[in-house]
């Protein structure tokens, strides 16, 4: 019998190479619910259409109703939370969607899972999984040295780290009160294929095809753990199916880099795949005011799910950025369709 997960966000970045790698990959049923935000792009699992094993359904996870009736209806072995407002220039313009989508939408669907789980017989019961995708963010900033492990202290500096850092304690409250088979990922930063443009990676790749200037908050100095997005679906994987119930596991690359480091790279790469005779992208490069409250460095110890787990990276900063960039070249259609909505690179997130 085909198992059957319930995603939540799965037309996102994350979320939607996830849902592709658990359908073609793992031959799961995905029922994917999805508020289809200006993040959420069904081009990214275009590729599913007509597939048995995958049923999207456009919805909002603080919808009561509709959680209720998805859960009953599919009887999901595991649920795969991924739905959240994710990016700190928006918190600090509009805190609003952040409060209302990542704490009262986890509590929605929390609270019907945790009725779910209580109708199942105790071998459903002990099969059943809600695991709530997380990030480094809620454990503050770094100094230079020193990383973020499981036991690290909460201190969110963003109103999006603050509305996630909640979401993951309403998680852990309701394994503790009582007893909802949870788990928790915290992750560090991802990149990879279908990452929506507002994002430094995917906005240094469009800027830089148009020569454009490429905007680098403050002294381009801030640290960042960058993980490729298929290793974080992979990580995601192996903790649903494996993980000890009521657990946190960190997941990382292991690739620490300055965001400078992370935008020469992309403009070198650049001028190799795509040269411009007497030009190099690197003198696009423009130091802009930074944002507030800019954490100055994160950096995660992933060793738990290494050694408990034993999931590792697959991809090196260096292998998986040049994935990326061949992706971008091959796929401006998607690109150029999301940049015809409403965000065309602007900067937000402004005092």
């Amino acid at each position: 019998m085909t198992e059957t997960w319930l995603v939540t966000g799965g037309a996102g970045f994350i979320g939607g190479n996830f849902v592709l790698r658990q359908v073609l990959k793992n031959k799961r049923k995905i029922i994917n619910l999805d508020k289809l935000t200006y993040a959420g792009n069904l081009d990214t699992l275009q590729q599913l259409e007509g597939n048995q094993n995958y049923e999207f359904i456009k919805g909002d996870i603080g919808n009561n109703d509709l959680i209720a009736e998805l859960i009953t209806k599919h009887k999901p072995q595991a649920i795969v939370n991924f739905a959240a407002e994710s990016h700190v220039d928006r918190s600090i313009d509009a805190p609003d969607d952040f409060i209302t989508t990542n704490i009262l939408g986890t509590f929605n669907l929390l609270k019907h899972a945790l009725n779910y789980y209580k109708s199942l017989d105790d071998n459903k019961k002990s099969a059943f999984r809600f695991l709530h995708v997380s990030t480094d963010e809620v454990y503050g900033s770094l100094g230079e040295t020193g990383l973020f492990t499981e036991t690290t202290p909460y201190s969110p500096n963003s109103p999006y780290s603050a509305s996630k850092a909640s979401s993951d304690h309403l998680v852990r409250a309701y394994h503790h009160t009582y007893g909802l088979p949870v788990l928790t990922t915290n992750c560090s930063n991802n990149y990879g294929p279908f990452q929506f443009p507002e994002k430094l990676i995917p906005l240094i790749i469009t800027k830089a095809l148009n020569f454009e200037a490429l905007p680098v908050y403050g002294d381009g100095k801030n640290i960042r753990d960058w993980l490729y997005v298929e290793d974080h679906c992979s990580a995601i994987e192996t903790v649903v199916t494996n993980g000890k119930v009521g657990e946190v596991y960190n997941i990382g690359g292991n690739e620490e880099k300055q965001n400078i480091e992370v935008v020469h790279a992309l403009c070198d790469i650049l001028d190799e795949l795509r040269p411009v005779s007497g030009k190099s992208r690197r003198d696009l490069i423009t130091y802009v005011k930074d944002r507030p409250g800019h954490d100055q460095r994160y950096a995660i110890d992933s060793s738990k799910l290494q050694d408990n787990l034993g999931w590792a990276p697959s991809e090196s900063f260096s292998s998986g950025i040049r994935k990326t960039v061949e992706w971008y070249l091959n796929n401006k259609t998607w690109s150029d369709r999301v940049l015809d909505g409403s965000y065309q690179g602007q900067r937000l997130g402004e005092d």
